[in-house]
């Protein structure tokens, strides 16, 4: 009786850990424990930050427009680059949506994919989010690297790279916003 109802236990555990690989119920948990394990993205010291120079930097809005980065010289500028198929960047969005909810309109937020429209927007329909997606331009000169996905950018109205986060973070949070309310207040 003993054998089997270990047996029974360890049968149901397998099943669980197997559905996290087979079932949608699994995405959404391996999403949620994405978003469980993101810390606050770090401050870099103001001794050690880059700045900027270049905004010289062409990208397409959501309705495939050209613009130029340059329209955003003096403002604070978050920039999240991500992938639609990349589950870390989906887990992140959230946080993004959040902060972008609270301070549009006072900063400029670039959420930007190097994917093409039609998934992007199937996506971002089914996910509910709201911010402004954008576009890049592969092969154009870019004041950051492109090419680590998720990673982020913080930056001042100076051009000063205040964070920079590989991977993934939680922007939504009262250190992220108290930083964002001083740099806008600048």
């Amino acid at each position: 009786m003993k054998k089997g109802k270990k047996t029974l236990i360890n049968s149901i555990l397998i099943l669980f850990v197997l559905s996290f690989f087979i079932t949608p119920m699994g995405h959404f948990g391996k999403v949620l424990l994405n978003r469980f394990f993101a810390s606050s993205p770090p401050i870099i010291e103001v001794s050690q930050r880059e700045k900027i120079t270049d905004y010289d930097w062409k990208l397409k809005d959501a309705e495939w427009n050209f613009f130029n980065f340059e329209r955003s010289k003096g403002n604070v500028i978050f920039i999240n680059l991500w992938a639609s198929w990349r589950l870390p960047s989906e887990a992140e969005l959230a946080s993004i949506q959040d902060m972008y909810d609270r301070y549009k309109g006072q900063m400029d937020f670039y959420i930007i994919t190097n994917e093409n429209r039609p998934p992007v927007e199937e996506f971002m329909d089914k996910k509910g989010f709201t911010f402004p997606v954008t576009y890049l331009i592969i092969g154009e000169k870019t004041p950051i690297d492109p090419d680590t996905v998720p990673a982020s950018y913080l930056i001042d109205k100076s051009g000063n790279i205040v964070i920079y986060k590989k991977k993934i973070a939680d922007w939504s949070n009262e250190k992220v916003y108290a930083l964002l309310d001083a740099l806008i207040e600048e």
